[in-house]
């Protein structure tokens, strides 16, 4: 993932609210399941870390991330927020956009 598709993104990401909330279990099968489950249907979720969680944030977005084949968009202070395109693509609707942009290809400037 390019930074400016980063950036999109977390720009998308800011009027999110929190789809699923981490609580004081940290990471069970059953959150991972609910986690693989909202990003096939939204590709890109916000998760909230309670303030009941002793575990870093950062290390459960990326096992997280891992675990439901997954890219860490941004982490900030208690919140989480992953991206993965969805594997069915008859789920999404024809007028619906791609949620990540394509990189412009560079051209080469003859000298």
């Amino acid at each position: 993932m390019t930074s400016k598709q980063r950036a999109y993104l977390r720009g998308l990401a800011m009027k999110l609210d929190p789809v699923l909330q981490i609580g004081k279990a940290s990471i069970t099968p059953e959150l991972t399941k609910a986690v693989d489950e909202a990003l096939e249907a939204r590709e890109l979720i916000k998760l909230h870390v309670l303030k009941n969680c002793f575990d870093d944030p950062r290390g459960i977005a990326e096992t997280l991330a891992e675990r439901t084949r997954s890219q860490v968009v941004q982490v900030i202070g208690k919140k989480i927020v992953l991206y993965r395109e969805s594997r069915d693509k008859k789920a999404l609707s024809p007028d619906k956009k791609k949620v990540l942009p394509v990189p412009p290809k560079k051209s080469k400037r003859s000298k």
